[in-house]
């Protein structure tokens, strides 16, 4: 990515200055149960989910605070949710622009526009725009108040790891601090440190996939503008700026666009801010006022590691998989990725569960990033037909979807983030096909009202038995897990969400909020054999 960065986005938000450790004068290495590697919003994320289990966490990052310019904008309805039970979202909702419509255009013809949650019921909209310096401030302050309460979870900027060695039971970090070198070592180790990952380089560990031949550029500009809250895309723009573009609005005035600028450019001469007004002002008009508030230039990327596992070293995020910014699949996935990892590492770490469990991390993200590295690379061919021919064909579909509905599900710009079911999973349970399939074993559970308050948020951090016009012991002990119940009678977004044609329903529900198994009445050796198999002792 180039990058045209105005002198006041130098240090967006300096949120862990660096302050020397005791372990720099120790005399041998400090152990440490569990070190998170890069401070973005997934490593924040990562050691503030499991400082809120009560695991000791040392995150390390090379800077003091948060990255430069908007980067990541559109966070989903699924990752607010996540960031709702860490307690980071109220200030996200606060400051975000919230939004569900989309529009798509030919040229200058609106062919249709879309809503992502017409259902309602739902305490978060399907998507925000936050500019990612503020989403990684509202998590390190959610940190703040974390280790307020008791969380044993220690930040460490300006600390650059130069090296890693594995070993059977830990592993070994060479560190860099203005101070000079020392070494620590974890139990564990993940590795947050984005889609240039030093960790990942150091191993030897490949990073394969597609690179698209396409350049495009961001321009964030600040102006005061009429247009609604809502997602505009164009494929083949009337205001002649490039093959396709994107309008979204940020916070403080501050509006994304993105222009396709073809494969065969001059990033250095795009970046010139006389190139970049011309496409703005083509866009715009010529007397819209506004100024440059950040720029960059990116090229398609799809591409995943081939395990996120590796011994006592664990992967999330850019390090472990990359995806085409279009469909804002990147940040939300690596969330996906932190909500799947925590639970399981404390599990593990307390000694409940077996190390193997860790083994599902790696098959369900897979999963998970391979879903949408297809949805991303559809995406992208749709937006960058390569052939004559293939552009012909996209563009007949666009004009069919101005007319037809049936054509609009073929337009792709960009599938938008969805969470990730966990299909085929080692980890799924019992199922009862009565009842509704978007809640079946390895979803996420769909939110629903409840009396002044929503379901996700007596879900918690633990196993819970969801009941639903049934009964049930109020706590099952198995495993060395208790499994606390919450009882419901149904109202009609559970019905409709969790019933369907069955009359009742029993649900274990995992710690990141996915379905384990799900029965109509209550069975106690098969609620505890479900819960084995979601520990990894099944």
């Amino acid at each position: 990515m180039t990058e045209l960065v105005p002198e006041r986005y130098a240090l967006a938000f300096r949120l862990y200055p660096y302050a020397k450790s005791p372990d720099q004068d120790a005399a041998s290495p400090a152990r440490h149960k569990i070190v998170v590697v890069g401070g973005g919003p997934i490593g924040l994320a990562t050691a503030l989910d499991l400082g809120r289990r009560g695991m000791p966490v040392v995150l390390l990052d090379d800077h003091e605070g948060a990255g430069l310019g908007s980067r990541a904008l559109c966070f989903s309805k699924r990752t607010l949710e996540i960031c709702d039970r860490l307690g980071a979202a109220a200030p996200m909702l606060e400051k975000g622009v919230l939004w569900n419509v989309g529009k798509v255009f030919h040229d200058d013809r609106l062919l249709y526009e879309f809503n992502l949650l017409p259902e309602d019921g739902h305490a978060f909209p399907a998507f925000i725009n936050l500019q990612q310096p503020w989403f990684e401030k509202f998590l390190h302050d959610a940190i703040v108040q974390a280790q307020a309460e008791g969380a044993p979870i220690e930040l460490r900027g300006r600390n650059r790891v130069d090296a890693v060695t594995p070993a059977e039971d830990h592993v070994t970090l060479d560190i860099m601090t203005p101070d000079g070198p020392y070494q620590l070592q974890a139990d564990w180790l993940i590795a947050c440190d984005g889609a240039r990952s030093p960790l990942r380089g150091m191993l030897g560990l490949s990073f394969d996939g597609r690179v698209f031949e396409d350049n495009f550029l961001i321009a964030d500009v600040k102006m005061k503008a009429d247009f609604p809250t809502e997602r505009w895309f164009w494929f083949e723009p009337h205001f002649k700026s490039g093959d396709s573009a994107l309008l979204h609005k940020q916070p403080d005035d501050i509006w994304r666009i993105d222009f396709q600028l073809g494969w065969d450019i001059d990033r250095a001469k795009e970046l010139e801010p006389a190139n970049i007004r011309a496409r703005v002002d083509a866009m715009l008009g010529p007397d819209v006022e506004y100024e440059l508030d950040w720029c960059s230039i990116y090229t398609f990327q799809c591409r995943r590691m081939e395990k996120f596992r590796h011994g006592r070293i664990l992967f999330a995020g850019d390090a472990a998989h990359q995806v085409s910014p279009f469909g804002a699949r990147g940040a939300n996935s690596g969330i996906q990725d932190v909500d799947n990892l925590a639970w399981k590492l404390a599990l593990v770490q307390d000694g409940t569960a077996p190390e193997s469990l860790l083994d599902t991390y790696d098959s369900e993200r897979v999963h998970g990033a391979d879903e949408n590295i297809l949805n991303s690379t559809r995406a992208t061919d749709f937006i960058t037909p390569k052939t004559p021919i293939s552009r012909m064909f996209r563009n007949a579909v666009l004009t069919l979807a101005e007319h037809l509905p049936f054509a609009r599900t073929v337009v792709n710009s960009g599938r938008l983030s969805v969470p990730c079911t966990y299909d085929g999973s080692a980890l799924n349970g019992d199922d009862h096909p009565a009842m509704p399939a978007r809640t079946r074993p390895g979803s996420p559970c769909p939110d629903a009202p409840l009396a002044g308050d929503w379901l996700l948020n007596h879900l918690g951090r633990g196993f819970v038995l969801l009941t639903i016009n049934t009964d049930a012991p109020e706590q099952l002990d198995a495993h060395g897990v208790s499994v606390a119940r919450l009882a419901l009678e149904a109202t009609p977004e559970l019905e409709t969400r969790y019933l369907g044609d069955a009359r009742q329903a029993v649900y274990l529900i995992r710690p990141d909020q996915h379905v384990a198994a799900r029965w109509e009445s209550f069975d106690e050796s098969a609620v505890a054999a479900a819960l084995a198999r979601a520990i990894g002792k099944g």
